[in-house]
């Protein structure tokens, strides 16, 4: 029976890419010079540290790395951004996590809507991807299309697509 998978993998390579391009972008900038900037990605947990003076340091940082994300292809849904500064002696620290795999709230919510489609398919929910099967290849290519127009916070690949 064919059937694919839905994934949120980020490209680790890419994002790396585009943290040591800010880096180098930090070290240019006049406006945070006497900041002590800092800006590390920890692979293994999948976050982004960054640390300055000032908040509003940590705001422009932010902003370059989101800028380095888009040039590099990314999408800077990847990243969550609702964390908040914390102070620590005399650097503010913000940590960004990368979103890797799919949450069960929106896995959910892509099952829901896989399920209103017209096309005769099963979504089941695999750890933190999703696999859709059907009997018709033109059904799951039609449901690719119809997910891909649809916005679920989360920048989503379709993979594994097979006969």
């Amino acid at each position: 029976m064919p059937s694919f998978d839905i994934v949120n993998k980020p490209d680790f390579q890419k994002v790396d890419n585009a943290v040591n391009s800010a880096k180098k972008d930090l070290v240019n900038r006049f406006d945070l010079k006497d900041e002590e900037c800092s800006l590390e990605l920890e692979k293994k947990a999948k976050t982004i540290k960054l640390s300055a003076k000032q908040e509003m340091a940590l705001t422009s940082i932010t902003d370059i790395l989101l800028t380095k994300f888009s040039k590099q292809g990314l999408d800077v849904r990847t990243l969550d951004l609702s964390g908040e500064p914390v102070p620590s002696g005399k650097l503010m620290h913000l940590e960004i996590k990368l979103k890797d795999g799919i949450d069960k709230e929106i896995a959910k919510k892509i099952v829901n809507y896989i399920k209103t489609l017209p096309q005769k398919v099963q979504a089941a929910i695999n750890d933190d991807q999703l696999r859709v099967t059907g009997k018709k290849i033109d059904d799951l290519q039609a449901v690719i299309a119809q997910v891909r127009s649809q916005d679920f916070e989360l920048p989503l690949q379709f993979e594994n697509f097979r006969n």
